[in-house]
C-alpha cells in the first residue's frame, strides 16, 4: 500500500510539470517568468558591482534601499491597473519597460556615463518589476482548469524561480569574467524582451473585467485589496505568516554575512557558500514540493515551510559549525519552495479573482517592507545581544507563528477540499467544462443546497425560470405534456433553457427518488456561462440540441431533456 502511494506521489509529481509543458498558455508565461527574474538576478548583481565601485558597502546598501522602497510603496498601487482588461498585457507592458531600461543602463555603462543615471534607470526597472508578480500570480488561475493545475503551476514557478536564482548570478559570473557590466545589462535587457514577447502569444478566454475608468483612482482601488485581505481572517493569516517568513529573509542577508565572518570565521567567500546553500535547497525543495500535488494538504505544508524558515537560525545558534551550517541553510531553501507553492496557491484559491493582484500586490509591499525590518532588527540584535543570541531569537518567530496557526492552516485545507468536490461536481456538466478556475470557483461558492422529497416536484412546465440545478445525489424524472421523456443522475444539470432563452419552463421535474441538489440562482449564472466564448457556445449547442429534438407529440431520444 506504502509502495503504491509513493508511486501515486510520483506520477503526480511528475504530471505536475508535463501539465505546464501540454498547456501552451502556462508553458509560456512560466517560461516568462524564467526570463523576467532571470534578468533580475543577473542585473542586481552587476549593479551591486556599480555600487560597490561607485562607493564601496555603503553605496551598496544605499542603493538597494532605493530599490526596495518603491516596491513597498507602489505594488499596492500599481496593482489595481493588473485587474482591468488582460493582465497578460500588463506582463508585456512592464517586462518591455523593464528592457528598456537596463538596455539603457547596458549603454550607458558602455559609455562611462554617469552612475547616478544607471541608478536612475534601475529605479524605473524596479518600479516596473514590483508589478511583475502580482500580475503573474493573477494570471496564473486564468489559465487553469483545475485547483490541482494551479497547485501544479506553482509547483513550477516554484522551481523556476530557484532556477533564476542560481542561474541569473551565475550567468552574470561568467559574463563578468570574460567582458563588463554593460553586456550583463545587454543580456538581462534581451531576457526581459523575451519574456514578453512570449507573452503575445497566449490565446485564452479571459474573463470579463472592467476597462480603465476615466478618471482612476489607483489609491482607492489598492485599499479594495487590502479591504479583501482584511475581511478574510484566512488571508490576513497567510501574509501575515508570509510577512514574518519576509522578516527572516530580511534577517538572513545581514546574518549570513555575520554569521560566516564572525561566528564560523569563513570569511568573504563563506558568506558566498552560505547563500549557495540556501539556493541549492531552495531547488531541491522545489522539485520535492512537486511531491505535494494532490495531497490536499497545502495549508499543513505552508506551516512547514514557514516553520523551516526559521528553525535553523535557532539551530545553528545554539551550536555554530561550518558543515551544519550549509547543511541547515539549505532547509531554509526547502522551506522557501513549500511557501511558494503552498501559499500562493492558497492566496489564490481565497481571494475574489477581481482583486487578486491587488491582494499579490499587498503581499509584495509587505514582504518588502518586511524585508528591511528583518535586516534592522537583525543588525540591532546582533549589535546588543551578540550573534548567537539574534540567531536563536530570529529563528524562533517562524516556527512559533507556524504552530500557532496549525489549526486554522488545517481547517483552510478542508474549505478547499469541500470546494474541489463542488467544482468536480459542477465540472461534470458539459457548459461548465471550459469555465477556468476562477469562474468556476465563482460559481462554486454561489451554489445552495437544496433537498426534494421521492415524488416532489422540482419546479413545473410553464413556472417562471430563475435557477439552474446540478443533482448531487438521486435521479429525477423530467416529464414533458404528462409523460417521462428523460431520467437524470448524479453530474446531470437541468434549467438552463429558461435562463438562458429567458421563457418559462419547457417541462417537469420530478423527483424518481429523494433529491440533494445544488442550485445555482440567475444572477450568478447568467453572467459566467455568458462572460466566456466556450462555455457560451457549449450552452447553445445544448440547448439548441434540446429544442431541436424534444417534442411532445414525437418519441425522445437519450438527448439531454429541455427544463
Amino acid at each position: 500500500m506504502g509502495e503504491a502511494r509513493r508511486h501515486g506521489r510520483v506520477r503526480d509529481a511528475a504530471a505536475a510539470f508535463t501539465s505546464n509543458w501540454r498547456n501552451p498558455n502556462l508553458r509560456r508565461a512560466q517560461l516568462s517568468f524564467l526570463g523576467a527574474w532571470t534578468a533580475e538576478w543577473a542585473f542586481t548583481v552587476a549593479l551591486g558591482i556599480v555600487a560597490y565601485r561607485d562607493g564601496g558597502a555603503v553605496a551598496l546598501g544605499l542603493v538597494g534601499l532605493l530599490r526596495m522602497l518603491p516596491s513597498a510603496i507602489l505594488a499596492p498601487l500599481l496593482s489595481p491597473i493588473a485587474d482591468r482588461g488582460r493582465r497578460e498585457r500588463v506582463l508585456v507592458l512592464v517586462s518591455v519597460v523593464r528592457g528598456l531600461a537596463t538596455a539603457a543602463a547596458a549603454l550607458v555603462a558602455a559609455l562611462s556615463g554617469p552612475v547616478v543615471v544607471i541608478y536612475a534607470l534601475a529605479v524605473l526597472s524596479t518600479i516596473a518589476a514590483t508589478l511583475y508578480r502580482p500580475a503573474h500570480s493573477a494570471l496564473l488561475p486564468s489559465l487553469c482548469r483545475t485547483g490541482h493545475e494551479l497547485a501544479s503551476a506553482n509547483v513550477v514557478r516554484g522551481l523556476l524561480d530557484s532556477a533564476a536564482t542560481l542561474v541569473g548570478p551565475l550567468l552574470a559570473a561568467v559574463l563578468l569574467q570574460y567582458t563588463g557590466v554593460d553586456v550583463v545589462f545587454a543580456v538581462a535587457a534581451a531576457a526581459s524582451f523575451w519574456a514578453a514577447a512570449l507573452l503575445l502569444r497566449l490565446r485564452y478566454d479571459a474573463p470579463p473585467r472592467p476597462s480603465a475608468p476615466k478618471h482612476p483612482n489607483l489609491p482607492r482601488e489598492a485599499a479594495d485589496g487590502i479591504r479583501a485581505v482584511v475581511q478574510n481572517h484566512d488571508l490576513t493569516l497567510v501574509l501575515a505568516l508570509a510577512a514574518a517568513q519576509a522578516l527572516t529573509r530580511g534577517a538572513l542577508t545581514v546574518l549570513s554575512v555575520v554569521v560566516a565572518i564572525e561566528l564560523l570565521g569563513t570569511g568573504e567567500p563563506g558568506v558566498g557558500a552560505l547563500m549557495t546553500a540556501v539556493g541549492v535547497g531552495a531547488v531541491l525543495g522545489s522539485l520535492a514540493a512537486s511531491l505535494l500535488v494532490g495531497t490536499g494538504r497545502l495549508g499543513v505544508w505552508f506551516a512547514v515551510g514557514v516553520g523551516l524558515w526559521g528553525l535553523p537560525f535557532t539551530l545553528i545558534g545554539l551550536a555554530p559549525a561550518e558543515i551544519p551550517a550549509l547543511g541547515l541553510l539549505a532547509f531554509v531553501g526547502v522551506g522557501n519552495a513549500l511557501i511558494d507553492v503552498a501559499g500562493f496557491t492558497l492566496i489564490a484559491r481565497m481571494a475574489p479573482d477581481e482583486v487578486l493582484a491587488r491582494v499579490f500586490g499587498v503581499l509584495e509591499s509587505l514582504v518588502a517592507v518586511f524585508i528591511g525590518i528583518g535586516a534592522v532588527v537583525a543588525s540591532v540584535l546582533v549589535e546588543w545581544f551578540g550573534v548567537e543570541t539574534a540567531l536563536i531569537a530570529i529563528g524562533l518567530v517562524c516556527p512559533v507563528l507556524a504552530l500557532l496557526s496549525l489549526r486554522r492552516l488545517r481547517g483552510m485545507d478542508s474549505s478547499v477540499d469541500v470546494l474541489d468536490e463542488q467544482i468536480g461536481l459542477l465540472q461534470r456538466v458539459r457548459m461548465f467544462r471550459a469555465l477556468p478556475l476562477p469562474s468556476i470557483e465563482q460559481l462554486a461558492r454561489g451554489m445552495e443546497s437544496v433537498e426534494v422529497a421521492a415524488g416532489a416536484a422540482v419546479f413545473r412546465q410553464g413556472d417562471p425560470g430563475d435557477r439552474f440545478y446540478v443533482i448531487e445525489m438521486g435521479e429525477a424524472d423530467v416529464v414533458g405534456d404528462g409523460r417521462v421523456v428523460a431520467t437524470l443522475g448524479p453530474g446531470e444539470g437541468f434549467g438552463e433553457i429558461a435562463l438562458l432563452r429567458s421563457t418559462r419552463r419547457t417541462a417537469t421535474v420530478v423527483a424518481r427518488s429523494a433529491l440533494a441538489l445544488r442550485a445555482l440562482g440567475s444572477e450568478r449564472f447568467l453572467p459566467v456561462v455568458l462572460g466566456y466564448t466556450a462555455s457560451t457556445s457549449a450552452a447553445a449547442v445544448v440547448v439548441d440540441g434540446q429544442l431541436d429534438r424534444y417534442s411532445p407529440k414525437e418519441p425522445f431520444d437519450d438527448a439531454p431533456p429541455p427544463s
